[in-house]
């Protein structure tokens, strides 16, 4: 087998990769082939992950262990996690494996000009991203990983995290199997970002579709993510493209990294910072813009993360870093205004028949 097999860049992925990249791989493979500004990267295959756990001797021993598990059985779900999660995080990654994704990383590197040059690593599981489905934050994500053994040893932890107790659980719940769902990683270059959030193609308060919702603070977008922070929220009408309210927040903490060390950190906002809008409004607009070619793109409301670079030479730049479809209003059933409306007459006429023979 070739590189292509365990290494695939993000540029030739797309949603008929699914089984091969995983949900997040594949869509910004797909956001890249749409001109939407992507930070460049690689997937990991799950043949690569496959290969990982048969070189191991983990394949069958991984399936029994998941044999006989019920949700209600937390304590054996724990136990079953900390032993598989232990087990791949002490598997040896083979040399051929190993080569392709040192070059796939030294590559990269040479491509942005950048030694060594720090990547977000991210699971991407195989039934990640479905429209029925959300297991999107189950598996795990590792920032400003510089350095190939570092990317390994990352990569092996999001290996692992396919088994954590609430991703086993879940899975148990929605009645997929366990040796059906596999994962890729993400390896993608770091937005070294001045602020970041996430935004929504309509507003997730109301299911109203011609509005986007972007929340944002400063620094990387985890905090908004994991809902550490109340974030500023801009709502944008989708039609005229003009913002039509502003929330701007007392945001406290915010992540970014050291510069000595470029390791990530959690930081107290300053105070002048802390209720300043952390967004430009030329930013929020083109955000906007940016939403509504994905929406388009897919057919569908949208869940964007995205991060403004903050580094010469990209400063000021605009890249979205993950895209998934919207799973809340989208599976709540709309009906039609003709049906709504005849429903209405109905209940009039019943009233009205209903009056005659009271009479």
């Amino acid at each position: 087998m070739d590189a292509s097999t365990y290494v695939l860049p993000f540029e030739v992925c797309d949603l008929s990769f699914v089984n091969r990249v995983g949900g997040k791989c594949a869509s910004l493979g797909e956001l890249i082939k749409a001109g939407i500004p992507v930070p460049p990267g690689f997937a990991i295959t799950t043949e690569a992950y496959q290969s990982f756990l048969d070189d191991n001797g983990l394949t069958d021993k991984v399936n029994k262990r998941m044999d006989g598990l019920e949700l209600s059985l937390l304590d054996e779900i724990d136990r079953a996690s900390q032993d598989v999660r232990n087990w791949i995080e002490a598997g040896i990654i083979h040399e051929y494996l190993e080569d392709y994704i040192a070059d796939h990383y030294r590559l990269l590197s040479r491509r942005t000009r950048t030694p060594a040059l720090p990547v977000a690593v991210r699971s991407s599981a195989t039934a990640e991203d479905l429209p029925d489905a959300s297991f999107a934050g189950q598996q795990e994500t590792y920032l400003w990983v510089r350095g190939v053994d570092d990317l390994l040893d990352r990569a092996r932890k999001c290996w692992s995290s396919l088994f954590t107790p609430r991703a086993i659980s879940y899975r148990i719940k929605m009645g997929f199997d366990h040796s059906k769902v596999l994962i890729s990683v993400a390896v993608q270059k770091m937005v070294r970002s001045f602020t970041a959030g996430v935004m929504f193609t309509l507003n997730p308060a109301t299911g109203d579709e011609a509005t986007i919702v972007i929340d944002s603070n400063w620094g990387f977008g985890e905090s908004v993510v994991s809902g550490e922070v109340t974030p500023d929220q801009f709502l944008i009408n989708k039609i005229t493209m003009d913002v039509v309210r502003k929330t701007v927040s007392d945001k406290h903490i915010y992540y970014t990294t050291d510069p000595g060390t470029d390791e990530v950190k959690k930081l107290e906002v300053d105070e002048e910072r802390r209720k300043s809008q952390s967004i430009l409004d030329q930013e929020i607009i083109e955000l906007a813009r940016l939403g509504k070619i994905i929406e388009k793109h897919y057919g569908k409301p949208m869940d964007i993360e995205w991060a403004v670079e903050k580094s010469l030479p990209h400063k000021g730049e605009i890249y979205i870093v993950q895209s998934r479809p919207e799973t809340v209003w989208s599976q709540k059933e709309v009906k039609p205004i003709t049906e709504a409306k005849a429903s209405v007459v109905e209940h009039i006429v019943a009233g009205l028949m209903q009056g005659k023979k009271m009479k």
